[in-house]
């Protein structure tokens, strides 16, 4: 049965499991002082520039939090969007363990603009309101959509003129330079971006993230961070093994799992959009004379979130398991989010397309 809940749902990649067994070899230092972590070094320098700096941690949670940790001072907050990951999906992690205030901003399809926090620069300098010091974007949105390098040059420019650092949550920036097709500096270090927290387990890897330092002058304390944070590994030869297979210039497995869900995401989106026609041509609407299935924002990535009836998505899902994002317009219409994953494969794509067109009758 596949599912289409969550990329994490993924089974990890097969070389990314050779990459583990061929470190499982003898003794080595643990805490990072190992060979993997030394070539994980190397591979993340390859990509992002000679003064990137690469901190393996566990998770997303952990490599934002420690990322925010880094670039901010005590009294420092971090401007976000309204569905960011940070905001909605990490628990109050920034807020319990780092103490950052984080200040939500409006955005539609799941990007910010520059004047998005805008109203947020009246508070620089007052005692008495949080201080927005770092701006925090997520690459690809968790709606799916991509920010362009003009979109993101234009809030680093602005938000370095108001003294503010930027952040990048890149859980699946993969799957935008993928659609994009830049490569990782072009997304990032050029771009001005100082921190980024880059994705390993949506994208093959078993377990393992990374905190991304692309200016070191930036961040303050991140060693001592990422172990009050509890994300620095003893056996960190086993997290770098697995990023550092992801990342092998050799291969690119990263922009390789990633166009592969991609391309999966846009064979759902067109057969998604041929049956949301074939309805509004027989004249099949919802009572308020709002389609039955539409699709609001573009399949840039790996995702599509489709507007269905409740009992339509119900139907589906008891076949191929996915998540409801949010209500509908009306209570018998629901949100949904069907993801694709790097082993998504187009016979697990077209089964559920037709067990779509099936439950729509």
């Amino acid at each position: 049965m596949a599912a289409f809940a969550s990329d994490n749902y993924a089974p990890a990649h097969p070389a990314i499991l050779d990459a583990v067994v061929a470190a499982n070899d003898g003794h080595a230092v643990s805490y990072g002082d190992d060979p993997w972590t030394e070539r994980l070094a190397e591979v993340v320098r390859h990509h992002f520039g000679d003064q990137a700096v690469a901190y393996p941690v566990f998770n997303g949670t952990g490599a934002n939090v420690v990322s925010l940790a880094a670039l901010l001072p005590r009294w420092g907050s971090a401007i976000v969007t309204d569905a960011a990951h940070l905001h909605t999906d990490e628990n109050g992690a920034p807020e319990r363990v780092a103490g950052i205030k984080l200040l939500t901003v409006d955005a539609p399809a799941g990007r910010m603009h520059p004047e998005s926090f805008a109203p947020y620069t009246l508070n620089l300098g007052d005692p008495h309101r949080p201080q927005p010091l770092a701006v925090s974007l997520t690459q690809s949105t968790e709606l799916g959509t991509v920010y362009s390098a003009a979109e993101v040059r234009g809030i680093v420019e602005t938000a370095h003129a108001y003294g503010m650092r930027v952040h990048v949550d890149g859980a699946r920036l993969a799957n935008a330079a993928a659609h994009l097709g830049l490569s990782l500096r072009e997304m990032t270090t050029d771009l001005g971006v100082d921190v980024l927290s880059f994705g390993g387990t949506k994208n093959g890897v078993m377990l393992g993230e990374a905190v991304v330092v692309l200016d070191p002058g930036a961040v303050s304390g991140i060693e001592f961070l990422r172990k009050t944070s509890m994300q620095l590994a003893s056996k960190m030869r086993y997290v770098s093994a697995q990023l550092t297979a992801l990342l092998d210039p050799d291969r690119d497995l990263w922009l390789e799992n990633a166009s592969a869900s991609n391309a999966r995401a846009a064979r759902m989106r067109a057969g998604v959009d041929a049956l949301a026609a074939e309805l509004a041509a027989d004249g099949r609407t919802h009572e308020s004379g709002a389609p039955l299935l539409h699709v609001a924002y573009p399949t840039q990535a790996n995702v599509v979130f489709p507007t269905l009836p409740r009992l339509v998505a119900d139907t589906v899902r008891a076949e191929h398991p996915f998540y409801d994002w949010r209500p509908g317009p009306y209570p018998d219409l629901v949100e949904s989010r069907w993801m694709c994953s790097w082993d998504t494969t187009d016979d697990d794509v077209d089964a559920f397309l037709t067990a779509l067109r099936k439950a729509f009758g």
